[in-house]
């Protein structure tokens, strides 16, 4: 049974396993700075199946205006188990309708952002890091 929750602690390795398992490119052999993201996320929600790591949504937020998803991350073995949805809705729930929820999706995530009720923006601009 797929458990959610709001975390504020997590284990690095964890979280680097999950982000290995998804698919979602980040910097897996640098676990520092991992532990970085993870520690200075205002808003995360996780699923577990039993005590492994499932899925995660990590956000940065004023909590009143916007909140930027950085990551939605899902096992590779329970994606289009609606996790990743659910994961947003919980999200959504805590941050309530007056915050936008804003991120950058992957290519082959271009086309799941609109079947859960998100908008493509035509107005955007990033400024990428050097990694």
């Amino acid at each position: 049974m797929i458990t959610y929750g709001k975390r504020t602690e997590l284990n690095t390795i964890d979280v680097i396993r999950l982000f290995e398992s998804s698919g979602i490119v980040r910097p897996f052999s640098q676990p520092s700075r991992i532990k970085e993201m993870i520690l200075n996320s205002d808003l995360i929600y996780t699923a577990w199946n039993e005590d492994q790591l499932i899925g995660i949504a990590r956000c940065v937020t004023d909590f009143s205006y916007c909140c930027y998803l950085s990551d939605l991350a899902v096992h590779r073995d329970y994606q289009s188990r609606k996790v990743g949805a659910t994961l947003i809705e919980h999200v959504e729930k805590e941050l309530g309708d007056e915050v936008s929820l804003i991120l950058l999706a992957s290519d082959t995530a271009m086309d799941y952002y609109p079947k859960i009720g998100f908008n493509k923006a035509e107005n955007a601009y990033i400024k990428k890091r050097k990694y």
